[in-house]
C-alpha cells in the first residue's frame, strides 16, 4: 500500500464504493462516507429505510472502494455484513460518538442506529 494511499485512508471520510447489483449483476458506483474504529474500517449509513449498497455486499461482498478526496486509487475490498447485536452495539459506540451532531436528532438515536442501520466492515485482501 503506497503511503498515500494508507494516508488517504487514515484522514478521508468521502468515497465512492462500486457495487455488483444483487439482482441485474451491473456494477453500481455511489459515494459513501467510511469510518475507522481500532484499524477497522466501516461504511454504515443512516437509520432507516433498506439500503441497495448494503443488499449488493450482502449477495457480492466483493466490491471497489475509491478514495478520492486526498489522493486517488481504486482498492479492491471485501465487505463483512454485521449482524451480531453485540458486535453491533461495540462498533457503533465507537462510530457514533464523535458523530453526536447526527445522533441527537429524533430518531436518530444511537439504540436506533443499532438497530436499523446497515453496517459493513471493511477489508482490504
Amino acid at each position: 500500500m503506497s503511503d498515500d494511499t494508507a494516508t488517504a485512508l487514515a484522514n478521508d471520510r468521502v468515497i465512492d464504493i462500486t457495487t455488483i447489483g444483487r439482482k441485474s449483476g451491473q456494477e453500481r458506483r455511489i459515494e459513501i462516507w467510511f469510518h475507522r474504529l481500532d484499524g477497522r474500517y466501516f461504511i454504515t449509513g443512516t437509520p432507516g429505510r433498506p439500503r441497495d449498497w448494503y443488499a449488493n455486499l450482502v449477495a457480492n461482498p466483493g466490491f471497489t472502494f475509491h478514495l478520492k478526496e486526498t489522493t486517488t486509487a481504486d482498492l479492491p475490498a471485501v465487505a463483512r455484513p454485521i449482524t451480531d447485536p453485540a458486535e453491533r452495539e461495540k462498533v457503533f459506540a465507537g462510530l457514533l460518538a464523535p458523530l453526536t451532531d447526527f445522533t441527537t436528532k429524533p430518531g436518530q438515536e444511537p439504540e436506533v442506529w443499532v438497530s436499523t442501520s446497515p453496517l459493513v466492515e471493511v477489508t482490504f485482501p
